[in-house]
């Protein structure tokens, strides 16, 4: 038997610059794109962030019973929650330069990103076989796909999540199969977006 972990990133706004840790509640328009995404894949365990925007997308996807995932929580911006990268650049370029580039590197007062990538690496690694599903922030989709590939964690800031897309893990072991940026509604049972696994610069939303 495998695991197979199918991870969805929530819907975003587009009405302004994507900022760190921007988890609020999906405004109109990004309902709406939910709601014309279709429905999720099917699943033995759904699961959710513990973040209002993932919560909302799974219910909004028909997963309204979703269980919350602490582990699955977004990266910490510390100090930079709610800013923008291009204001940050402008204000702190050392500082931005150092989290762009060093892995280690938490100058937010926050989390580093290889701390994260541990993180959801410990929960991908200790999920039993079967079907999971799970809403979580670009931020972690990421982190997961730099852990199971076992990438270098300064690749976490060359991939780029899409909203509303499927990241699909299948593997067991520490050995896991990569097949990303399938729109949903190209990704549910039966359709040619399902049909094989092969294996395989970011979003600031989740940054």
């Amino acid at each position: 038997m495998t695991v197979r972990v199918m991870l969805i990133s929530p819907s975003a706004a587009a009405a302004h610059e994507p900022r760190f840790g921007d988890d609020g509640p999906l405004d109109a328009a990004a309902l709406r794109r939910t709601r014309a995404a279709g429905q999720l894949p099917a699943a033995g365990r759904v699961l959710t962030a513990p973040s209002p925007r993932c919560r909302e997308t799974a219910a909004v996807l028909g997963a309204d019973a979703a269980e919350d995932e602490p582990a699955l929580r977004d990266l910490d911006a510390g100090r930079w929650r709610g800013r923008g990268l291009m204001d940050l650049g402008a204000s702190e370029p050392e500082a931005v330069a150092a989290w762009l580039t060093d892995p280690d590197a938490a100058p937010h007062g926050g989390e580093p990103v290889r701390s994260a990538v541990a993180r959801v690496g410990a929960w991908l690694d200790g999920l039993e076989d079967g079907r999971v599903l799970a809403v979580a922030a670009p931020a972690v989709i990421r982190a997961a796909v730099v852990h199971g590939l076992a990438l270098p964690a300064q690749s976490f800031w060359r991939l780029d999540v899409q909203p509303l897309s499927l990241t699909e893990l299948t593997g067991r072991g520490g050995r896991w199969n990569l097949r990303c940026g399938v729109p949903l509604t190209q990704g549910q049972e039966g359709t040619p977006g399902d049909r094989g696994h092969p294996t395989s610069p970011a979003g600031t939303q989740s940054s």
